[in-house]
């Protein structure tokens, strides 16, 4: 923690994607930046949380497709065309 004081004990806040400590009881002013926010992204750049979210939708629909023929249907096609799409390219 280089900076900081050895058995200190600290306030951490984070500001803007900024984590800063500052001891108990020592003016804001005082405070010591330590980390910043990670943001992972995918290969296409998108947030990770999104890619998760994206996914849960994906396995929620596989699962409802199993009991509604509508969306089955729906399901298939899509597939069809991903396979289509993927052997021209």
């Amino acid at each position: 923690m280089g900076s900081l004081k050895s058995g200190a004990t600290y306030v951490y806040e984070r500001d803007k994607g900024t984590v800063y400590a500052r001891e108990i009881g020592a003016d804001p002013s005082t405070r010591k930046e330590i980390g910043w926010d990670y943001d992972p992204r995918t290969e296409d750049g998108r947030p990770l949380r999104d890619h998760i979210m994206d996914s849960k939708m994906w396995g929620e629909i596989r699962r409802e497709a199993k009991t509604n023929m509508t969306l089955q249907k729906a399901l298939d096609r899509v597939i069809m065309i991903y396979k289509l799409s993927k052997d021209k390219v």
